[in-house]
């Protein structure tokens, strides 16, 4: 990102740009901050820019039409801009554009901006050879508590650490949700200094996820009353069973997938990396996965594929078979317990 910046203060470009990853909002925010820079307006769009910016979106962008375009040259400015998104050429073969963009017309400057990209993919070299690749990746926990730390500090307001713990927690990790929840907070804390737990509790939107970790929380602790009192609210906001399902699983799977990375010593950025969860999130799963054997989160997983099937088939109603999932790992101490003393 840092070399963009400096692209962007130089204005020394590159003809071509990748941006890719995870991170919508920082990603969006580079993608409009260079877009307007290449077409010579970081004031703001113009009616050259207008002309001279092409936007292709979607995965059935023509590479033909947009090598057509390419070298056509731009109306009374010094570039033409192509920006496409979410095409899909960066993970299928795209062979006639990877040819292209080895010596593009001098005057065309292209910015590709994707979710996900297959290194080996023609094209994903052929920017590397010729342009800049910028991946934005989920953001540390440093780095996001740096970013709001820097928002709270324009609008002259201080967070304690723990608060700071309780709205991540409730946001996530995600960038553009931190900023819609941000706002929210600044705009009820307005005559206040220090932003405190109970104006966190009071205002932000606690993400779906976030109910899904503290039911598997209560499953794991045998609590079973506010396992099914988690659910009931996410069935009150309107969550489809079969998603709540979706992600009771997803989230034994981290489980499961995080015990056997620590049993092989496997670094905590890596486990984030690999299990597909924040950096910050790990140690909290690794307390969580604790409240399970691992024969345990095997036989939920198989539990969760099998009540898809019996719902699937209309062996049951699907409301009903995440209750009784539900019931089922939340009571199985009691079960343990009530074996042995037979």
């Amino acid at each position: 990102m840092k070399t963009v910046d400096e692209d962007i203060r130089t204005g020394n470009f590159k003809q071509i740009y990748l941006f890719y990853g995870e991170e919508g909002y920082l990603k969006k925010q580079y993608r409009d901050k260079l877009k307007m820079a290449l077409a010579g307006s970081e004031s703001g769009p113009s009616m050259g820019e207008d002309m001279n910016v092409t936007a292709f979106e979607g995965k059935d962008v023509n590479p033909k039409a947009v090598i057509d375009l390419a070298e056509t040259l731009p109306f009374f400015a010094e570039r033409r801009v192509i920006l496409i998104e979410n095409s899909g050429f960066f993970k299928s073969s795209c062979d006639d554009l990877a040819d292209y963009l080895a010596q593009p017309a001098e005057t065309t400057f292209f910015l590709f901006v994707e979710e996900e990209v297959d290194k080996r993919s023609r094209m994903y070299k052929a920017v590397k050879k010729a342009g800049k690749i910028v991946e934005f990746a989920t953001q540390t926990e440093e780095l996001l508590t740096r970013w709001i730390l820097s928002r709270l500090k324009k609008e002259g307001k201080n967070i304690t650490a723990p608060v700071m713990q309780l709205f991540l927690g409730k946001t996530g990790s995600d960038m553009g949700n931190i900023d819609r929840e941000l706002e929210k907070l600044l705009c009820y804390t307005l005559e206040k200094d220090v932003i405190e737990a109970e104006d966190v509790e009071a205002v932000t939107t606690e993400q779906t996820t976030n109910k899904i970790f503290e039911m598997v929380n209560a499953i794991a602790e045998h609590n079973q009353r506010r396992a099914l009192d988690l659910y009931y609210d996410l069935l009150t906001l309107k969550e489809p069973p079969m998603r709540i399902m979706y992600l009771i699983s997803r989230q034994f799977q981290i489980l499961l997938a995080i015990r056997d990375m620590a049993a092989k010593g496997i670094g905590q950025q890596m486990m984030a990396q690999k299990a597909g969860i924040p950096p910050f999130a790990v140690r909290r799963n690794l307390a969580q996965a604790k409240g399970f054997t691992v024969e345990q989160l095997k036989g939920a997983l198989r539990e969760g594929v099998d009540l898809e099937e019996a719902v699937k088939t209309g062996q049951m109603n699907d409301q009903m078979a995440v209750e009784l999932f539900i019931m089922k790992y939340s009571a199985a101490k009691r079960q343990e317990e009530s074996g042995r003393g037979r």
